[in-house]
């Protein structure tokens, strides 16, 4: 049902953005970039922020299902990062003449959260014991993720910036304009969601795949007794699902995502 959402709101927000809102009178077409790179930064930094959030509830409980969660969160946000910084340059060069304005506190100020966050993987996975390692990532996620509003604020009280404000009343969007956005930035929403969701289903059937295996390779020679072996550490597969993704399911997950990198 998430994902037939994702799909209906994004074949809505791309049919609003090449059909119904206007062409920008200075940028033309070029301006239509708006619609993806403004939501894609919004939820980027939102995920973060959530990450944090997800961060104390494991550290108030020790459920291992609040760190995976909050990795998840950090880990989708970061993608969402890469796909902001990219179609910003993009932007910005068609724009302003260059990939890149260093004096532009909003363009700096995430590249800075940004790095920030690349750090979280190395840190991470740099801890071996399972444990220590769900608890000192949700340390930095926490630290991190105070830090994002608080930049966010830093910014918006500049008094030099080049960069166009959404949010607020210097936006001055148009309704048809404004509309366009708030059906992008749910769609990317949605889709922010989406990702999230099958990730963590993933890393659930991984860990009970993995629980499985171990069942059968230990479980006796006998047929009955394997059998009752193989129901027995399923059903305990399917309780501590949980515990096994924050220790396996995550170390698999950040091997794909540096080799992605």
């Amino acid at each position: 049902m998430l994902a037939f959402c994702t799909l209906a709101a994004m074949a809505v927000a791309l049919a609003l953005v090449f059909f119904y809102a206007p062409l920008d009178a200075e940028q033309g077409f070029l301006q239509k970039i708006f619609y993806v790179h403004v939501p894609l930064a919004i939820v980027s930094l939102c995920g973060f922020v959530a990450g944090g959030v997800l961060a104390i509830a494991h550290l108030r409980s020790g459920d291992a299902r609040w760190d995976a969660r909050s990795y998840v969160a950090i880990h989708t946000s970061l993608i969402f990062g890469v796909a902001t910084l990219i179609t910003g340059s993009i932007w910005a060069k068609g724009s302003w003449g260059h990939w890149w304005v260093w004096d532009e506190p909003t363009l700096v100020s995430f590249l800075i959260v940004f790095l920030l966050y690349a750090t979280y993987q190395p840190l991470r996975f740099a801890i071996e014991d399972a444990e220590r390692q769900a608890r000192y990532a949700s340390v930095f996620a926490v630290t991190a993720g105070a830090f994002v509003p608080m930049n966010f604020i830093a910014v918006r009280l500049a008094s030099a910036y080049v960069h166009p404000r959404v949010l607020g009343s210097t936006s001055n969007l148009p309704p048809s304009m404004a509309l366009t956005f708030l059906v992008a930035l749910l769609a990317v929403a949605l889709l922010y969601a989406t990702l999230c969701a099958y990730e963590l289903a993933a890393k659930r059937a991984r860990s009970q795949l993995r629980a499985l295996r171990r069942a059968m390779e230990l479980a006796p020679h006998s047929p009955d007794a394997a059998g009752d072996a193989v129901g027995a550490r399923a059903r305990e597969a399917g309780a501590g699902a949980a515990g096994s993704m924050a220790s396996a399911g995550l170390t698999s997950t950040a091997t794909i995502s540096g080799r992605a990198g």
